[in-house]
Protein backbone atom coordinates (compact mmCIF):
# COMPACT_ATOMS: atom_id res chain seq x y z
CA UNK A 1 0.00 0.00 0.00
CA UNK A 2 1.56 3.72 -0.97
CA UNK A 3 1.96 5.83 1.53
CA UNK A 4 -0.60 9.31 1.01
CA UNK A 5 1.12 11.67 3.90
CA UNK A 6 4.85 13.06 3.84
CA UNK A 7 6.53 12.48 7.80
CA UNK A 8 7.70 15.19 9.40
CA UNK A 9 11.20 14.29 8.19
CA UNK A 10 10.36 14.36 4.57
CA UNK A 11 8.61 18.13 5.13
CA UNK A 12 11.95 19.76 7.14
CA UNK A 13 13.68 17.88 3.50
CA UNK A 14 11.31 19.50 1.17
CA UNK A 15 11.29 22.78 3.33
CA UNK A 16 15.46 22.82 3.13
CA UNK A 17 15.34 22.31 -0.61
CA UNK A 18 12.57 25.31 -0.84
CA UNK A 19 16.03 27.58 0.45
CA UNK A 20 17.17 27.41 -3.00
CA UNK A 21 14.30 28.53 -5.22
CA UNK A 22 12.74 31.49 -5.46
CA UNK A 23 10.89 33.07 -2.88
CA UNK A 24 12.46 30.81 -0.09
CA UNK A 25 10.08 32.38 2.87
CA UNK A 26 6.91 31.88 0.80
CA UNK A 27 7.60 28.23 -0.37
CA UNK A 28 8.52 26.99 3.03
CA UNK A 29 5.43 28.87 4.72
CA UNK A 30 3.32 26.76 2.63
CA UNK A 31 5.40 23.42 2.95
CA UNK A 32 5.05 24.06 6.84
CA UNK A 33 1.25 25.29 6.87
CA UNK A 34 -0.01 22.99 4.59
CA UNK A 35 1.57 20.16 6.79
CA UNK A 36 0.73 21.23 9.97
CA UNK A 37 -3.19 21.96 8.95
CA UNK A 38 -3.81 19.36 6.22
CA UNK A 39 -4.58 22.04 3.61
CA UNK A 40 -5.85 20.72 0.26
CA UNK A 41 -3.79 23.25 -2.37
CA UNK A 42 -7.12 25.10 -2.86
CA UNK A 43 -7.86 25.99 0.67
CA UNK A 44 -4.28 26.85 1.15
CA UNK A 45 -3.73 29.34 -2.04
CA UNK A 46 -7.27 30.63 -1.16
CA UNK A 47 -5.74 31.65 1.81
CA UNK A 48 -6.29 35.49 2.67
CA UNK A 49 -4.01 38.50 4.74
CA UNK A 50 -7.14 38.67 6.83
CA UNK A 51 -7.10 35.21 7.70
CA UNK A 52 -3.93 35.51 9.94
CA UNK A 53 -4.98 36.76 13.59
CA UNK A 54 -1.36 38.12 14.57
CA UNK A 55 -2.33 39.41 18.16
CA UNK A 56 -4.18 35.90 18.82
CA UNK A 57 -1.53 33.87 16.64
CA UNK A 58 -4.08 32.23 14.70
CA UNK A 59 -5.54 31.11 11.79
CA UNK A 60 -9.01 31.45 10.37
CA UNK A 61 -9.26 28.45 7.84
CA UNK A 62 -12.25 27.73 5.21
CA UNK A 63 -12.82 24.10 4.24
CA UNK A 64 -13.65 23.39 0.70
CA UNK A 65 -14.94 19.89 1.17
CA UNK A 66 -18.14 20.02 3.57
CA UNK A 67 -17.78 23.49 3.89
CA UNK A 68 -16.40 23.67 7.79
CA UNK A 69 -14.58 26.52 8.91
CA UNK A 70 -12.64 26.58 11.95
CA UNK A 71 -9.60 28.52 13.70
CA UNK A 72 -6.26 27.00 14.40
CA UNK A 73 -3.50 28.37 16.95
CA UNK A 74 -0.20 29.12 15.01
CA UNK A 75 2.28 27.43 15.91
CA UNK A 76 5.43 29.50 16.81
CA UNK A 77 7.87 28.38 13.89
CA UNK A 78 5.09 28.52 11.56
CA UNK A 79 3.83 32.33 12.93
CA UNK A 80 8.00 32.68 12.37
CA UNK A 81 8.00 31.78 9.00
CA UNK A 82 4.65 33.79 8.16
CA UNK A 83 6.40 37.05 9.28
CA UNK A 84 9.32 36.53 6.93
CA UNK A 85 7.33 35.61 4.22
CA UNK A 86 5.08 38.87 5.25
CA UNK A 87 8.05 40.87 5.07
CA UNK A 88 9.24 39.29 1.80
CA UNK A 89 5.58 40.10 0.42
CA UNK A 90 5.81 43.51 0.88
CA UNK A 91 8.67 44.31 -1.04
CA UNK A 92 6.09 42.43 -4.55
CA UNK A 93 2.65 43.65 -3.25
CA UNK A 94 2.93 47.12 -4.66
CA UNK A 95 -0.19 47.15 -6.78
CA UNK A 96 -2.07 43.85 -5.96
CA UNK A 97 -5.29 43.82 -5.85
CA UNK A 98 -7.03 41.43 -2.76
CA UNK A 99 -5.57 40.31 0.10
CA UNK A 100 -3.79 36.63 -1.07
CA UNK A 101 -1.86 35.72 1.39
CA UNK A 102 1.17 33.65 -1.16
CA UNK A 103 1.00 35.70 -4.25
CA UNK A 104 3.38 34.80 -7.29
CA UNK A 105 6.31 36.36 -8.98
CA UNK A 106 3.81 38.59 -11.02
CA UNK A 107 1.59 39.78 -7.63
CA UNK A 108 -0.91 37.36 -8.55
CA UNK A 109 -2.53 34.30 -6.38
CA UNK A 110 -0.60 31.04 -6.84
CA UNK A 111 -2.23 28.55 -9.93
CA UNK A 112 -2.90 25.44 -8.20
CA UNK A 113 -0.70 24.31 -11.78
CA UNK A 114 2.53 26.79 -9.96
CA UNK A 115 1.92 25.19 -7.01
CA UNK A 116 2.04 21.76 -8.08
CA UNK A 117 4.95 22.22 -10.51
CA UNK A 118 6.73 23.84 -7.55
CA UNK A 119 6.77 20.30 -5.63
CA UNK A 120 7.75 18.51 -8.55
CA UNK A 121 10.76 21.24 -9.03
CA UNK A 122 11.34 20.60 -4.84
CA UNK A 123 11.62 16.32 -5.56
CA UNK A 124 14.20 17.36 -8.54
CA UNK A 125 16.54 18.96 -5.76
CA UNK A 126 16.25 16.92 -3.34
CA UNK A 127 17.22 14.10 -5.43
Amino acid sequence: MTRKYLTQDEVYRLMDAAQSMSFPERNRCLIMMAFIHGFRASELLDLRLSDIDASGKQLNIRRIKNGFSTTHPLLPDEYNLIKLWLKQRKLIENGVEGDWLFLSRKRRPISRQHFFLSFVRLEDVQD
